[in-house]
């Protein structure tokens, strides 16, 4: 039996690409969303604190199109949480061990234990998206993903996992400009793979694949969150901020630590510092660098002001 979808919002993906454009929002005032996004990465480490108190359990899903700006959305949630307690799981494409298994089985190893928040960057949806879109997987063995996939998610329900998906949504036009971005910055330029090259011509395909998603897992008790992400800096905020409402979480005043008084030295002498070896200084040669651009800056300053008093020589 089919699972009945009560999602009713719409993702820009199935939009026309005017109207994508055209509904951009208007851009953030950069210190409003520096002040906003400090303050709710506070509220993050209390609720992390919450979590590692009470022993609860914590999943949360991205998913989305690429380029959609889930992993910069990560980076600021987990930006000052304590990487013992918070892990992100990003797994790479299944070996042929793998393969053979229960396809949720390699997702069971990375689930938290008390106190823990897993955030997994792509998730088990990835048959319904990129398998289903790209012949990885059979006809058999996707029916058979979207008729596990609501009890599985029930399953960990059941055992006191608060689970949390997001759906990170954008245009086709945002989307393309931000490949083209990534292909101009050798920084980035590893993000690029032809998988995420082929969500171009691809883009229907995928649409559909989301959509017939929805429809089986968008549950009552799991359901999906569509986070628009035009822009990326309002994303990070909505998510964040969605995140932190939808969890119960109290403010737990950390334990007291109480720094000891040093000891008094007993005797102690350390080796001679020429019996160790140092990583050589190169940030010094940053300030020296500085420091003789600044003096040649300075006398070519020198220079260029005794010609102008002294102008013509006299004859």
């Amino acid at each position: 039996m089919t699972p009945t979808s009560t999602s009713s919002s719409t993702d820009t993906s199935t939009k026309t690409s005017t109207e994508a454009h055209a509904t951009k929002p208007p851009k953030l005032p950069t210190k409003a969303y520096e002040q906003e996004l400090e303050r709710l990465q506070a509220e993050l480490v209390t609720m992390q604190q919450w979590v590692k108190q009470t022993g609860n359990r914590v999943v949360i899903v991205f998913e989305g199109r690429d380029a959609a700006g889930k992993g910069s959305a990560i980076k600021r949630i987990t930006q000052y949480l304590n990487p013992r307690t918070v892990r992100i799981a990003a797994l790479p494409a299944p070996t042929e061990r793998q393969r053979t298994q229960w396809y949720f089985q390699r997702y069971v190893e990375h689930l938290p234990a008390a106190g823990e928040i897993v955030i997994f960057d792509r998730s088990w949806y990835n048959r319904a998206g990129v398998e289903r879109v790209m012949g990885f997987c059979t006809e058999v063995e996707y029916q058979r993903f979207l008729q596990q996939c609501p009890v599985f998610e029930q399953m960990l329900l059941d055992d006191g996992i608060i689970l949390r998906k997001y759906w990170f949504s954008v245009s086709d036009v945002e989307q393309e400009k931000r490949f083209r971005s990534r292909l101009g910055d050798p920084m980035r330029r590893w993000k690029l793979s032809p998988m995420d090259l082929e969500s171009i011509t691809r883009w229907e395909e995928y649409s559909k694949a989301k959509d017939q998603m929805f429809a089986h897992t968008d549950l009552p008790s799991s359901p999906w969150h569509v986070v628009e992400s035009e822009d990326k800096k309002r994303s990070r905020l909505n998510v964040i901020k969605h995140l932190l409402d939808s969890i119960p979480y109290l403010h737990i005043d950390p334990p007291e630590v109480k720094i000891p008084v040093r000891p008094k030295a007993r005797g102690y002498e350390r080796p001679p510092r020429d019996l160790q070896r140092y990583v050589p200084d190169h940030a010094a040669s940053l300030i020296d660098g500085d420091e003789d651009s600044k003096h040649s800056k300075n006398d070519k300053h020198s220079k260029d002001a005794k010609k102008g008093k002294g102008g013509k020589a006299k004859s």
